[in-house]
C-alpha cells in the first residue's frame, strides 16, 4: 500500500511544528574546495585496500619490503617501481655493460635508415614496463630533487621536455645498473652532481614535473 500522502502529510505536520531542523547550506566560496577534499578522502579510502592488497601478496611470497629500496635506492623509487625494476631486470648481469642494458629499457631511440638519410623513432625493443616505471620515477625525481630538476631544465632548454625527461630516465637506469652490478648503494651523484639525501615534497603533487 503506498503511502506517500500519509508521510506528506506528517512531514507537513513536523514543519508546522518546527520539529525539523534548518538545514545548513555551505557558501558558494569554499565548496569547490571542500568537494575536491572530498574526493580526496575518496580516494585514500580506495588506495588503502589496493595497499594492503600489495602487502598481502608480498608477505605471501616472503618478500621483506625494504629489501628491494636498499637495492634501489637512488632518487625517486618506492617500494613498487623498487620491486617492479628486480622483478623485470631479473639478472643485471645478464647485460656486458650498462650501454646493453639502455636498449633493454627502450631509453635508446630506434632509427629508420631511407635513402642515406637516418630518421630516429620510438624503439618497441626491450621491457616497455622497465621504461614506463623509469619514467614514472624520472617524474618524481624531477618534482623532489632540485639538482636532478636544474639538469631537467637544461637539457629541456637544448632538446625539449620529452627527450629531457627521456634523458632523466636513462640516467637513473645507469644509476639502477650501476648499484646492482656492484652491489653498492646509491652514492648520493646524479650525472656527477651531489644529491639531496631525501626528497623535498612540494605541494601540490603533480602528475608531469612544471616547465
Amino acid at each position: 500500500m503506498k503511502t506517500d500522502a500519509v508521510d506528506a502529510a506528517t512531514r507537513a505536520q513536523w514543519l508546522r511544528a518546527e520539529l525539523i531542523p534548518e538545514a545548513r547550506m555551505i557558501r558558494n566560496s569554499p565548496r569547490e574546495i571542500r568537494d575536491v577534499l572530498r574526493s580526496r578522502l575518496v580516494m585514500v579510502s580506495r588506495c588503502l585496500p589496493c595497499q594492503r592488497a600489495n602487502g598481502a601478496l608480498l608477505e605471501k611470497y616472503n618478500v621483506a619490503t625494504a629489501a628491494a629500496q636498499r637495492r634501489v635506492g637512488s632518487p625517486e623509487f618506492g617500494k613498487m617501481v623498487a620491486y617492479t625494476l628486480l622483478l623485470e631486470i631479473d639478472d643485471i648481469h645478464r647485460f656486458p655493460t650498462v650501454r646493453h642494458f639502455h636498449p633493454y629499457c627502450r631509453l635508446v631511440a630506434g632509427s629508420h635508415d631511407s635513402g642515406g638519410k637516418t630518421r630516429h623513432k620510438r624503439s618497441r625493443d626491450g621491457n616497455r614496463y622497465l621504461k614506463t616505471a623509469l619514467h614514472h620515477a624520472a617524474i618524481r625525481a624531477i618534482q623532489y630533487f632540485p639538482e636532478v630538476k636544474a639538469e631537467f631544465q637544461r637539457w629541456q632548454r637544448r632538446k625539449g621536455k620529452p627527450i629531457a625527461r627521456a634523458l632523466i630516465a636513462k640516467e637513473l637506469a645507469t644509476i639502477v645498473y650501476a648499484m646492482l652490478a656492484k652491489g653498492e648503494a646509491f652514492n648520493k651523484q646524479f650525472h656527477g652532481h651531489p644529491v639531496a639525501t631525501e626528497k623535498r615534497c612540494t605541494w601540490p603533487r603533480l602528475a608531469n614535473p612544471p616547465a
